[in-house]
């Protein structure tokens, strides 16, 4: 089917933002079925606490691999066409890591369905975005988030599941049916109004404005608006990465890093990835380790969809500050509790709540927003490298935090209470931080935000001159 045809389609929005979205249920799956394999293949081949480090971790590393490439093929073959390429790859490292046989394969497997992740990562929030009205676009970027996390949660399930059994490889092979249902879907489905504008395809534009907005939008003035970016884009010179440290993108590109690194940092991937192995740790048994995580996911899930409909009513920054002032007080329990609490099952549950609480702020702020502001903050000719270079850096410290966290943990080291202390101090920093430099972004077309953004620049630059 073509690109014009799928354009001119009366596409029901639901629909679109549902397939558009279910990116993010690759993304979680992924992230989140290592937990639940772990404690399996860890007893079938030994696996040491930087073995489990490098396997959790081999995902980020493939994913900053697809996040690098990902600007590229955002520019060249469109925002949809590279979450096919992406479903695809997912499904090839899928088979193979359901039928490694060996640790070195299954690493391999695991770097190739980080490839797509990465692309997957990149490209749905900016696809998002650049569909969603701007009195949606968080809601509809939040979105990404749910999906992200319901993944998680169907990853948690998959492996209770199958948990009596210990069937790793089936825990693996589960992530084929998003990826298929992706890739189906994304067949019938638009390319953004941005990409069929800037390249040369203004009555695709049209239609898709008409599905994806309703009657909500004036067409011709949003395409005189969207116009007017492109042609102040295309005076400039061709964007390059090193280009997103110009002046007038800086700031930006500050602001997004901050957001991709603090993500990771606050902890949340030690606690998807390892929560499992620390109850089993703590002295639980292997299944009710499993279940616990599934009331994590459920948790996950449940305030995720909550943020939906208060993103664009509370604001972004709020939502961020909010949840670092839950996270740092349920970590600081958390850390206690490990030191303080002997007995084995006061301990596990205490934890099972601190970990609850945790996550509902993390969810609350630092896990949806996050990704709604990435996609917001970058001017159009930068936006697919700003969100290609912003997704490198989150997968770089989700692979750095998914490698050491198995060995900072270790009672050797800081222990599993001094892992909490530590987060819980990163949250401090990142409050300040996001207190200082993060602005808000509710309620502005992408067009607005960027408009701005130069005018700043210009006042800027003037004032410096006289």
């Amino acid at each position: 089917m073509t690109q014009t045809a799928a354009a001119r389609r009366p596409i029901n929005r639901t629909t679109l933002y549902f397939f558009g979205a279910l990116g993010g249920i690759l993304f979680g799956y992924d992230l989140g079925v290592i937990s639940g394999v772990l404690p399996f293949i860890g007893k079938t081949w030994n696996l040491t606490g930087w073995d489990k480090g490098v396997i959790t971790a081999s995902l980020s590393v493939g994913a900053i691999v697809g996040a690098l490439f990902s600007s590229r093929m955002n520019e060249k073959l469109g925002r949809r066409r590279t979450i096919m390429v992406a479903a695809v790859i997912v499904i090839i490292g899928t088979i193979a890591a359901s039928v490694s046989l060996s640790f070195a394969l299954l690493i391999i497997s695991r770097l190739v369905i980080g490839v797509g992740i990465g692309f997957s990562s990149s490209t749905v929030p900016t696809y998002l975005s650049e569909l969603a009205p701007a009195r949606q676009r968080g809601a509809m970027g939040a979105l990404n988030q749910i999906f992200i996390v319901l993944g998680i949660l169907i990853a948690f399930l998959v492996s209770y599941g199958l948990g009596p059994s210990g069937n790793w490889r089936l825990m693996f092979a589960g992530a084929v049916v998003p990826a298929v249902i992706l890739l189906v879907g994304l067949i019938f489905l638009p390319e953004t109004p941005r990409w069929l504008l800037a390249n040369g395809q203004e009555e695709q534009a049209r239609s898709v404005l008409k599905s994806s907005h309703g009657n909500s939008v004036n067409v011709d003035e949003e395409i005189s608006t969207i116009r007017e970016v492109i042609r102040l884009d295309t005076e400039s010179a061709k964007t390059r990465f090193r280009d997103l440290w110009a002046p007038m993108v800086r700031p930006m590109l500050i602001v997004a890093l901050l957001l991709a690194v603090g993500q990771q940092f606050s902890g949340v991937n030690a606690v998807n990835a390892y929560f499992p192995t620390m109850l089993i740790g703590l002295g639980f048994a292997t299944q009710a380790a499993l279940l616990s995580g599934v009331l994590l996911g459920i948790t996950k899930f449940l305030f995720t969809a909550w943020v939906v409909f208060v993103v664009d009513r509370w604001g972004r920054k709020p939502l961020l500050l909010i949840g670092n002032v839950l996270m740092v007080i349920t970590l600081v329990a958390a850390g206690f509790i490990v030191i303080e609490v002997h007995d084995v099952t006061t301990k596990g549950i205490l934890m099972l709540v601190a970990m609850v609480l945790y996550l509902v702020g993390y969810e609350l702020g630092w896990g949806a927003v996050v990704w709604v502001m990435m996609a917001e903050v970058f001017p159009l000719k930068a936006r697919a490298a700003g969100m290609g270079i912003s997704s490198v850096v989150l997968w770089a410290a989700t692979g750095i935090i998914s490698a050491i966290f198995p060995i900072i943990s270790d009672p050797g080291a800081l222990g599993l209470g001094g892992s909490m202390f530590l987060f819980a101090g990163i949250n401090v920093v990142l409050f300040g931080l996001t207190k200082w430099l993060v602005p808000e972004t509710k309620g502005r077309t992408l067009e607005q935000i960027e408009l701005d953004l130069r005018g700043r620049h210009k006042a800027r630059a003037k004032a410096e001159a006289a």
